[in-house]
């Protein structure tokens, strides 16, 4: 997801790219993501304590942000190398850690 919403920001470096409209990139955006949702919900439906897993809803959403966090940051670093992780962008991440400790704690 985090290249389907945020990598067109980079791609429209490229000519090409930067000649397509809004409504093609949407497309190609939801393309990216719709691969995504193939591993996603499959996910979602085996982790879920309703079906058999370990996880509750909160729990699950919880990891999915999380997870989603981690991999913006490292695509931010990686592909928009001017941005920079400051101070209080790691006291946010380490308020997430702790949030995720207290939803897990039992």
């Amino acid at each position: 997801m985090t290249f389907a919403w945020y990598g067109h920001l980079k791609m429209a470096e490229y000519k090409w790219f930067a000649k397509l409209g809004l409504v093609s990139v949407v497309l190609i955006s939801w393309g990216i993501a719709l691969f995504e949702y193939f591993f996603q919900v499959p996910a979602n439906r085996i982790g879920y304590s309703g079906n058999g897993g370990p996880f509750n809803l909160v729990q699950l959403k919880v990891l999915q942000k999380v997870i989603t966090l981690l991999v913006f940051t490292i695509f931010t670093l990686l592909v928009f190398r001017t941005e920079q992780i400051r101070l209080n962008h790691l006291i946010g991440f380490l308020f997430l850690i702790c949030a995720v400790y207290f939803i897990f704690k039992k």
